[in-house]
């Protein structure tokens, strides 16, 4: 019974079976400012988000010495920040985890490749973000191994618009 694989409705499954929200937006218009939590955001097309340290044409986050058109807009999971407070008794709360956009319901480490609505934007995922210890250092707290394959999800934003708390994530299909 568990010696085949069948690709027909899993594969479904992992392309239409989820829809999630957004819990909590941040940007920040410089490196090592605390993020700034926001009822809504404007993501710009091919640029980034509106007000952000790492806007194409506007840089001025750590990281902006390795430019990369594929990181406009970040996503993290509300159940990572749930896991690691119960693994591994790590406190962290979503303005803490440097990524824009907290959501909940969103399998995030699958849409790697694919493209999603957030909101009115449509997003394409291009890799997963890895932790890094710059955070660690910005909070105080060791939380680079329990974010290993779990840092969030680094995208390009396609079509742009403005992002509310509370909106839907749901797959482009």
């Amino acid at each position: 019974m568990l010696d085949t694989v069948s690709a027909g409705p899993a594969h479904t499954a992992a392309q239409l079976g989820w829809t999630g929200v957004v819990r909590f937006l941040h940007f920040c218009p410089r490196a090592f400012l605390p993020m700034r939590a926001a009822e809504s955001i404007n993501l710009v097309a091919g640029r980034g988000i509106e007000g952000d340290r790492y806007m194409i044409g506007n840089e001025a986050g750590f990281y902006s010495h390795k430019p990369e058109e594929g990181r406009q807009v970040t996503l993290f999971e509300l159940e990572t920040l749930v896991a690691l407070k119960r693994d591994a008794g790590i406190e962290l709360g979503p303005e803490e985890h440097r990524r824009n956009v907290t959501v909940e319901g969103v399998p995030l480490n699958h849409l790697v490749g694919r493209r999603f609505w957030l909101g009115e934007t449509l997003l394409e995922a291009t890799r997963l973000s890895v932790p890094c210890r710059h955070i660690e250092e910005i909070t105080g707290k060791a939380i680079f191994d329990p974010l290993i394959n779990r840092s969030g999800l680094n995208c390009r934003i396609l079509q742009g618009g403005v992002v509310k708390v509370g909106d839907t994530v749901r797959n482009a299909a």
